[in-house]
């Protein structure tokens, strides 16, 4: 009896370590970049937006996306934290 769970145990086993865990890994990548946001941080948002954070407080970040242009968004709407200007700016 115990046989015929072993294969069923193995699909889930390798279930876990191919999609659960790296899951896993990757939200608490996330979670751990989004609480370290500070002012200045250049950033890509889920939008397609890159700015500049402006402030950050408890679930709301202003993003500066332009000269003059400000705008509030989710913490979790921030999916990046982006190296060197963007091509435009």
């Amino acid at each position: 009896m115990v046989a015929q769970f072993l294969p069923i145990a193995a699909i889930i086993l390798i279930f876990y370590f191919l999609v659960i865990a790296p899951a896993n890994r990757q939200r608490k990548k996330t979670e751990a970049m989004l609480q370290a946001l500070k002012k200045g941080d250049r950033v890509l948002t889920s939008g397609g937006l890159y700015g500049q954070v402006q402030s950050v407080e408890n679930d709301v970040v202003w993003v500066k996306i332009a000269d003059n242009v400000k705008v509030k968004l989710a913490k979790s709407a921030v999916t990046a934290l982006v190296d060197g200007t963007p091509t435009g700016e």
